[in-house]
C-alpha cells in the first residue's frame, strides 16, 4: 500500500492509496498529530471515503431497474485501491475506476477522483464523480474524518466542546439499533452555539444532522480555544463516535447522501439526499479542515 506527503511551515499530512484515506494530520511546529490512528481497539479507520452510497441499506440490498444488488454500509471506495494520478508540492490527487467487480454492486460505470490540496493550515478535500456510463447515475458520497479528542493524555473528552455555526437548537434525526433512519427526532439545545461533550452524547448511534442546520463544527479545547475546524456546503452531516467506548476521537462528517429510513421501500434513484448524474456529467463537492494556528 502507497502513501504519500504532503508538507508546509504548518502541517504535514499524508494520504493512502488504499481508499484514498487522509491518515494523518500532524502540526509541524509542534508535532502535535490531529487525526486519529485507526487503532483497532476503537475503530480502525483514520477518514474513510463514503461511496457510492453513505450509511447503511435497508436489508443490506437496494433495488435498480428490476434487479437488487447488495451492498455493505458506506459502500465500496474505502477498501479499494485508488491510483495515485497526481501529485505537486501542494496537492495529492487519487482515481478510482468502476471495474467488472463494482459493477456486481454497483452497476453503472464511473470515475470518482479524491484530491487533497494543502494550502497554509488548511486542508481542501475534494470530491469528483464522473459519469461515464450511458444512463444517469445515482449515488451518495460523504467524508468520515476522525479527530483526537481529547489532544493531551490525561485530559478527558468530557471536558472538551463542539462548536457550531449557529446558536439555534439542533434538530437530531434518530437512528435505529440496526442503523436506519426513524421517523423520530429530538432536539439538542446549544449554548452560545457551543455543546458539551458528554459520556453519554453518542449512546443512540451517530448525531445525524439534517436540512443545512450548520456548514461549519469545530472542536474546541477545556479552555474553549478550537483547534480544528470542518466546513463544509453539505446539506447533512453525521457527528459520530462508537456508542458505550468511551472512545479518544469524534467524527465530524459531511454528507450528499444518508442511511436509508427504516420504512423504505422504493429503488435506488429515491433514496433520501441522493445525487444523480447525467451521462458526462461530473459532480463536484469539497470541504476543509482547518487547524488552529499554533
Amino acid at each position: 500500500m502507497g502513501q504519500h506527503t504532503l508538507k508546509n511551515e504548518f502541517l504535514s499530512i499524508t494520504v493512502n492509496d488504499l481508499g484514498a484515506e487522509l491518515s494523518s494530520i500532524v502540526s509541524a511546529q509542534t508535532g502535535q498529530s490531529y487525526l486519529w490512528n485507526a487503532d483497532q481497539t476503537y475503530w480502525g479507520r483514520h477518514s474513510p471515503i463514503l461511496f457510492p452510497i453513505v450509511g447503511g441499506l435497508k436489508g443490506k440490498c437496494y433495488q435498480y431497474n428490476g434487479h437488487e444488488y447488495s451492498m455493505s454500509q458506506h459502500g465500496f471506495a474505502r477498501d479499494m485501491e485508488f491510483e495515485c494520478i497526481e501529485v505537486s508540492e501542494i496537492s495529492i490527487k487519487h482515481r478510482l475506476t468502476s471495474t467488472p467487480e463494482t459493477m456486481k454492486q454497483y452497476p453503472f460505470t464511473f470515475i470518482l477522483d479524491i484530491t487533497y490540496q494543502l494550502k497554509d493550515n488548511t486542508i481542501e478535500v475534494i470530491w469528483d464523480v464522473t459519469n461515464t456510463d450511458t444512463k444517469e447515475m445515482h449515488f451518495s458520497i460523504g467524508g468520515h474524518p476522525a479527530f483526537n479528542c481529547p489532544l493531551t493524555s490525561g485530559e478527558k473528552q468530557s471536558d472538551y466542546y463542539i462548536q457550531f455555526d449557529t446558536s439555534n437548537p439542533l434538530t437530531i434525526r434518530k437512528i435505529s439499533e440496526d442503523g436506519l433512519a426513524i421517523d423520530e427526532t429530538y432536539t439538542l439545545p446549544l449554548d452560545d452555539s457551543l455543546l458539551a461533550v458528554h459520556s453519554h452524547l453518542f449512546d443512540e448511534d451517530a448525531l445525524v444532522i439534517e436540512d443545512n442546520q450548520s456548514h461549519s463544527v469545530a472542536f474546541l479545547t477545556p479552555d474553549k480555544k478550537p483547534y480544528v475546524t470542518v466546513d463544509f456546503n453539505a446539506p447533512l452531516f453525521g457527528i459520530w463516535s462508537p456508542a458505550k467506548k468511551d472512545a479518544p476521537f469524534i467524527c465530524i462528517e459531511p454528507w450528499y447522501g444518508r442511511c436509508d429510513s427504516e420504512h423504505y421501500a422504493d429503488t435506488l434513484e429515491n433514496r433520501a439526499w441522493g445525487n444523480h448524474c447525467a451521462p458526462g456529467e461530473t459532480f463536484h463537492a469539497s470541504y476543509t479542515i482547518s487547524i488552529n494556528k499554533n
